[in-house]
């Protein structure tokens, strides 16, 4: 725990309770008081204290990792046509927990559950390779896609998001645990629930892993530091993409902000 710099601080348990690998591992944080949260309910948060990289599907459809190719269809489940369409040309996030992070889920917008599954598949790692063509984790690892509509009352208001846990390697579940205050009252996925910003959504087992957000085209303004930390030339990085363009993660806390809704043109008029 010290060669990890874990703040033993924030944890709601005695650091003598903290006494196995997997204590450690899912272990509870006062996040209330230690990530705090932007009161702009138009904002995108951060789902997990990870390790960040932004992009467009626009850009990027096939992608490759670690030797094996795959398409954003393959992460989402090429059965899931409505949900194909909704997305196909939108941003996404990647946030990438290495082993010593708080590894609880926190749900990044408001809105209403419009349909949450399960795709069972193999164990890998989503530590990536040196070298990258583009950057994903593995879309073929076993994955829960919940899908969010926040264009509801009393949600973010930046369309549909998808929000994928990526199972890797070690990990053998991820546990749905929703609660709207502290841990308490935890309560399973399930469509039609009204999901809070900033709460916890779900755990992962021992090991890496990984959270994927898919927005749809047009409805997200990413954070300006986010932008500028991806293509920074200073720093040594395991992302590639095209001709060896670096891709560089920006380290972000849970519930800090990665971006806000998108102000459309005939609003920034009617504000004129």
């Amino acid at each position: 725990m010290r060669r990890s710099a874990i703040d033993l601080t924030e944890c709601l348990d005695p650091p003598e309770a903290l006494n196995t690998a997997r204590r450690i591992f899912e272990r509870q944080i006062r996040y209330w008081q230690c990530r705090p949260m932007t009161e702009d309910l138009e904002t995108v948060v951060c789902p997990a204290d990870s390790r960040v990289i932004i992009g467009s599907l626009k850009d990027n459809s096939k992608l490759f990792l670690k030797g094996k190719f795959f398409d954003y269809e393959e992460l989402l489940g090429n059965n899931k046509h409505e949900w194909l369409q909704a997305f196909r040309r939108g941003d996404f996030v990647v946030c990438r927990l290495t082993p010593e992070k708080y590894h609880y889920n926190h749900t990044p917008v408001a809105g209403v559950v419009r349909d949450y599954y399960e795709y069972d598949g193999h164990y890998h790692s989503c530590n990536p390779g040196p070298v990258l063509t583009l950057v994903t984790p593995y879309s073929k690892n076993k994955r829960v896609v919940t899908v969010i509509d926040t264009d509801v009352d009393g949600g973010t208001g930046i369309g549909l998001i998808a929000m994928v846990e990526v199972v890797a390697l070690m990990i053998g579940d991820i546990v749905q645990r929703y609660s709207e205050e502290e841990y308490r009252d935890s309560k399973p996925m399930k469509r039609g629930m009204f999901l809070h910003c900033g709460c916890p959504k779900s755990l992962f087992r021992p090991g890496s892993s990984t959270t994927v957000l898919l927005f749809q085209e047009q409805r997200v303004d990413f954070c300006q530091d986010l932008i500028v930390n991806l293509h920074r030339s200073d720093i040594a990085s395991r992302y590639s993409q095209g001709l060896g363009k670096p891709l560089v993660e920006t380290d972000v806390k849970v519930r800090a902000a990665l971006g806000r809704r998108k102000v459309k043109n005939k609003e920034v008029s009617d504000e004129l």
